[in-house]
């Protein structure tokens, strides 16, 4: 694929400075083509990274980098305004020479970032201080945002978080079975219904103001943070794609689902999938120590961000199932539903342990 690009040109069309050096694939994401672009300059070399939107999945670009002009706009004046240096502690988008912030070659849609240098991403968590340190960058991406008007984005994925809507999407696959698999898992399909009172809790907290709408980042892993390689804490996050107006607990809640389960997402043996209170801690101590303002009704409903977010990530695994394995990828057959028993353990587990959650909080 590398092949049908003409990156000299394509880097060309961005005001950036030096010479053409070098393009070459960067990073392990799986949504975007993205490549690490080095440019030659005679006091040496200036990195930035390109990359190829998947406008198949954003299939509104020009909505999606409305959304992310205006955040990495907004979080470079918060940093600058605290004296921290924008440059690595936020991302900075590099506008084409026609003053905007893509390309588009007829066929695919490019973007330009600065490139942080000396940082790291990790797919997965080291020990309980790298899972520390990403609580504090989301925590302070937060804050950077804090006074930002979340209504002026757009939801590039309409619903994304309203768990009423992914309820009623299971509700469909279970009702038209396409693949003749609802018999294989009645006993997960009563599982979820017998959580549905759950759907509402923070969807209706925010449509009712009593938690205020934020600008959520909505992929709150690890991999998603600049680790600084000499002293390991947090400097920036990345990928904005999906950044759009919700709630703290959204992002506070994604990350204890993926983060303080003691086995990979799609472990086969629920018995080896267990919530880790103490990861839970460690992450809970991070992010109130960065976030900044939040308020107490956001605060209380912390730990039902952590239920929620599993409880429908797991829906949404099970409705893939029921459907056919048609939006997430697998790689062996019931992936899919492998997937989903582990959210569900791992709501158990939390709902089993929630007083003393709650008592973090």
């Amino acid at each position: 694929m590398d092949r049908e690009f003409d990156f000299p040109s394509i880097v060309g069309k961005f005001c950036v400075g030096g010479r053409f050096s070098d393009c070459v694939r960067y990073g392990e994401g799986h949504i975007n083509d993205t490549f690490k672009v080095t440019m030659r300059e005679d006091a040496g070399e200036t990195h930035y990274i390109l990359q190829r939107i998947n406008h198949h999945l954003f299939s509104d670009v020009e909505k999606l980098m409305h959304n992310i002009e205006l955040v990495t706009a907004f979080c470079r004046k918060s940093v600058l305004a605290r004296g921290g240096d924008p440059m690595r502690e936020c991302l900075t988008l590099i506008r084409t020479k026609q003053d905007r912030a893509y390309y588009f070659d007829g066929s695919d849609y490019f973007r330009m970032y600065v490139f942080i240098e000396n940082a790291t991403t990790y797919q997965t968590v080291r020990d309980p201080k790298d899972f520390y340190e990403s609580a504090v960058a989301f925590g302070n991406f937060a804050a950077l945002l804090a006074d930002f008007d979340a209504s002026q984005l757009y939801e590039v994925l309409p619903d994304f978080h309203d768990t009423k809507v992914r309820y009623q999407n299971f509700l469909s696959a279970v009702e038209k079975d396409v693949c003749g698999r609802r018999r294989l898992v009645e006993r997960e399909i009563a599982w979820v219904n017998a959580h549905k009172d759950l759907c509402g809790k923070l969807v209706d907290a925010v449509k009712q103001g009593e938690i205020p709408l934020r600008v959520t980042h909505n992929d709150t892993k690890l991999n998603n943070v600049m680790l600084d390689d000499a002293t390991g804490k947090g400097i920036a996050v990345i990928d904005l794609d999906t950044v759009m107006p919700g709630s703290l607990c959204y992002d506070f809640g994604d990350s204890i689902r993926f983060g303080c389960s003691t086995a990979a997402e799609d472990e086969p043996d629920t018995g080896k999938v267990h919530f880790s209170l103490d990861l839970y801690q460690v992450y809970l101590k991070g992010y109130l120590s960065a976030v900044g303002k939040i308020t107490p009704r956001e605060r209380e409903l912390l730990p039902w961000g952590a239920v929620l977010m599993t409880y429908e990530c797991g829906m949404r695994f099970l409705t893939d199932y029921l459907e056919g394995d048609v939006y997430f990828r697998t790689h062996r057959p019931q992936h899919n539903l492998d997937r989903a028993r582990t959210q569900f353990k791992l709501v158990d587990d939390m709902l089993a342990c929630f007083s003393e959650m709650q008592a973090l909080a």
